[in-house]
């Protein structure tokens, strides 16, 4: 937990917000019931990310060889106003790069023309990206002048065997409003080790506030592996997507689950929902 403070607060700029021990039970994905774990709040500009460790037993590490197509796979876009800068600023804290350089979007899908990323690893072998979208893109609180270079984060990023039936779960049962829908007309970039490199369709996702969540469902060749059985719920390769409801017992309900515990979505990405505060 120390080493992953270090990086988010030094490297990325992320503020520390809290920093408790707590149980955690089996059924919100925590590790067994009972299990000690220390949970870190971290905010950079207006957005949230927890950082999880259990006290008891010792996280696997990410699978080796996992590639960008995997349904594991899930990563965070932060958003600079200078990548440029942003990348020699990684460059020299040496961060484990997935991506070459900063590379640019290919034109032909209007949602993403202009648009600059980089790809790489935190500490844990989570992958994260920065980007940078060119005047007119993107959030309008992306574009306003600022001192600071990392600005916030825009979405969170998961693999999806089939956008129908992810939408089946974010958007009919839990109310997230698509908003963006785009494919790739080429192969795009490749932004992780080791993966086929093939076109996208990219269909984003969100509420009134907050990050939005991209389903990325890659059309070939097909195949992407699927969670191996039977991993356990603190390894590093799970996340949770946390979703705040104004209601959230009957968020909760119409997934079969109690409000603050953690559902599973068709492709194994664990969602957490909780209560407004």
């Amino acid at each position: 937990m120390d080493r992953a403070i270090a990086f988010y607060s030094s490297v990325l700029f992320f503020d520390k917000l809290s920093d408790v021990q707590r149980s955690g039970p089996a059924d919100q994905g925590l590790g067994a019931a009972g299990a000690r774990i220390r949970v870190v709040t971290m905010r950079l500009g207006a957005e949230r990310i927890e950082l999880v460790e259990s006290l008891a037993t010792n996280a696997r590490a990410i699978p080796a060889h996992s590639r960008s197509d995997d349904r594991w796979f899930q990563h965070v876009a932060i958003v600079v106003n200078d990548i440029d800068q942003a990348y020699l600023w990684l460059r020299r804290h040496h961060v484990t790069q997935l991506s070459p350089e900063p590379q640019r979007l290919p034109d032909g899908n209007p949602n993403a023309e202009g648009i600059r990323v980089f790809a790489f690893e935190d500490p844990d072998g989570h992958a994260l990206e920065i980007l940078q979208f060119p005047p007119g893109r993107g959030d309008a609180r992306w574009q306003r002048p600022s001192e600071s270079v990392f600005l916030g984060i825009d979405h969170t990023g998961i693999v999806v065997e089939s956008t129908e039936r992810s939408l089946a779960f974010y958007r009919d049962a839990l109310g997230l409003q698509v908003v963006a829908a785009s494919q790739d007309p080429a192969p795009a970039p490749e932004r992780s080790t080791g993966a086929p490199g093939g076109r996208r369709r990219i269909t984003t996702i969100r509420a009134s506030e907050g990050p939005a969540i991209e389903l990325v469902q890659y059309l070939g060749p097909g195949d992407g592996r699927r969670d191996p059985p039977n991993t356990p719920s603190n390894d590093r390769a799970r996340w949770q997507t946390l979703l705040v409801a104004a209601d959230a017992d009957a968020a909760a309900a119409k997934l079969g689950i109690r409000r603050g515990l953690t559902a599973v979505d068709p492709d194994g990405h664990e969602v957490q929902l909780r209560a407004r505060k």
